[in-house]
């Protein structure tokens, strides 16, 4: 068993001023009949940005206990095959990073099977959710590493070549994953990994912010100096951010 922090809230001291609430970027907290309230505790990060928000002083931690993360676990022989490892020879990009995506947006009438063949997958490696992953793998040991919200890949038609190419990928989703563990493992994944470089790429939406909170927050346990490179992508696909953090 390991522990991870639990929001409390004092009804009696909350006045209902929706502070908490709007600091919220997992949308956790609701307010109801006049007070805040932790309705989606899967939703909660556990960073703790509603407490500094609260005039009031009424919000706080508490440590409850939970099954320990197996970060380094092998899976077992016969396992899912979901978490089976395995090493991906990344495909040859041809032509323009944009001329597939081009592609399969004309009608059916127009496209043709080798433009729609052109934009081939630039992953390197098996697994890449968050909970699956080993951090020592070779695909992450000393390597260009892309933490991506899951919906990113989606959105963004050059994800792969812009985003992907040259890196070890892992997928996360701060909204509705299951969090637990999740702290724990990104500092394990910087202690153990090294990584050479870490590019965090999300949605512009404010709750996928809470992917870049999650790895900074690993980055500063971990005690590493490394910056983070965040990539913001819109709805409609188009990277309309790329900074340092």
């Amino acid at each position: 068993m390991t522990t991870k922090k639990r929001i409390v809230i004092d009804e009696e001291k909350c006045r209902g001023c929706g502070k908490c609430v709007n600091a919220c970027v997992g949308s956790a907290l609701e307010l109801v009949d006049g007070k805040a309230k932790l309705t989606r505790e899967d939703y909660c990060d556990g960073l703790g940005v509603c407490i500094g928000e609260c005039p009031f002083d009424a919000i706080s931690f508490e440590d409850v206990e939970v099954e320990a993360p197996v970060a380094a676990a092998t899976p077992p022989a016969g396992g899912c095959p979901s978490a089976a490892a395995r090493q991906l020879k990344p495909q040859t990009h041809s032509g323009c990073p944009g001329s597939a995506h081009q592609a399969l947006h004309k009608p059916a009438a127009q496209a043709k099977p080798q433009e729609t063949a052109e934009h081939e997958s630039a992953l390197n490696a098996w697994p890449i959710q968050l909970h699956l992953i080993r951090p020592e793998s070779e695909q992450f040991t000393g390597k260009d590493i892309l933490i991506a919200a899951s919906c990113t890949a989606f959105s963004c038609g050059n994800f792969h070549p812009q985003l992907l190419a040259g890196k070890g990928l892992v997928i996360a989703c701060p909204k509705l994953d299951r969090l637990d563990g999740y702290n724990d493992k990104l500092e394990y994944f910087f202690k153990h990994a090294k990584p050479r470089s870490i590019t965090v790429a999300r949605m512009e939406v404010p709750c996928c912010s809470g992917l870049t909170n999650m790895v900074t927050a690993a980055r500063e346990k971990a005690g590493s100096p490394q910056g983070i490179r965040e990539v913001v992508i819109s709805l409609d696909g188009k990277i309309i951010s790329d900074t340092t953090v």
